[in-house]
């Protein structure tokens, strides 16, 4: 009698591995590491709230002085400390999710997991997993962000000057009215619908840039000490594992400071701020 023998592989996936399951719904290592980093979020939070005085030590003085410089990183994309105030919660959010993400997914815990069970062919999944290195966590950062993006400016200038961003019918229907001024508004009018309409395709690939860019220096940094590992385990991976901090935390600024860029960009009437610069010009 013959018996079929199994063999555990551990590979680099770009899905994230599943390690168990809630009835129906699997949770995946890449779906733990979230929860982590969002539990971590949460009680830093509470710890600060608690700790915080009127009268600040020399930690809270420390924290403090980081806050106030980040205010004013934002302020310098923003150029209004309201419209910072208004945005910073969530990108402090997002920036030290995404960093927790990133830190968590490159500690040296490979050894702890399951083996997944696949007929004669076993896999084993380790139980942490980079949620930024799971395309399906970057997608969802990015579609809040840019969704987000626009519902700021709906608040900020308006469901219709928002609307008018993308499809221009201010610019055609200043064709009727302008062309006693000057013929030139036959061409310039169809050009700015078209680029509202480019801006449009743009809300697109602003989902796509973000969310690639994240999950692709992660998805690397993973595989390039998965390798380095397999190599040499115990001193090879050690400088590539501070060059993933430093890119970990590199990744988390560009990500959260071009969530910021998009609220700023959507919180301003550029076609209001057009008529003005004429009214001074004419003026």
């Amino acid at each position: 009698m013959e018996t079929a023998t199994s063999t555990i592989t551990h590979e680099s996936t770009l899905f994230a591995e599943p390690i168990g399951h809630i009835g129906a719904f699997h949770i995946t290592n890449a779906l733990l590491t979230s929860w982590i980093a969002v539990g971590l979020i949460v009680i830093i939070s509470i710890l600060v709230r608690i700790s915080v005085k009127r009268i600040p030590g020399k930690l809270q003085s420390i924290f403090e002085i980081i806050l106030e410089g980040a205010y004013d990183l934002c302020d310098q994309v923003t150029g209004s400390r309201r419209t910072t105030e208004k945005v910073f919660p969530l990108v402090i959010s997002i920036f030290f999710f995404v960093l927790f993400n990133n830190w968590i997914g490159i500690l040296p815990l490979g050894g702890l997991g399951v083996v997944v069970n696949e007929g004669t062919h076993s896999m084993f999944a380790p139980f942490v997993r980079s949620g930024t290195a799971d395309i399906n966590t970057t997608i969802a950062l990015a579609v809040i962000a840019v969704i987000g993006s626009n519902l700021f400016g709906i608040v900020s200038i308006g469901a219709w000057n928002t609307f008018n961003k993308y499809v221009n019918l201010k610019a055609l229907g200043g064709i009727f009215t302008k062309i006693r001024k000057g013929p030139s508004v036959l061409l310039v009018a169809p050009i700015t619908f078209f680029v509202g309409l480019l801006e449009l395709v743009g809300e697109g690939a602003k989902i796509a840039s973000l969310s690639f860019r994240l999950f692709g220096n992660v998805f690397a940094g993973e595989v390039l000490l998965a390798s380095m590992a397999a190599i040499f385990a115990y001193v090879l991976p050690v400088p590539f594992l501070f060059l993933e901090i430093f890119v970990g935390l590199i990744q988390a600024l560009i990500f959260s400071m071009l969530t910021l860029v998009y609220f700023t960009i959507a919180s301003q009437d550029h076609n209001h701020d057009e008529s003005s610069h004429a009214q001074v010009a004419h003026g």
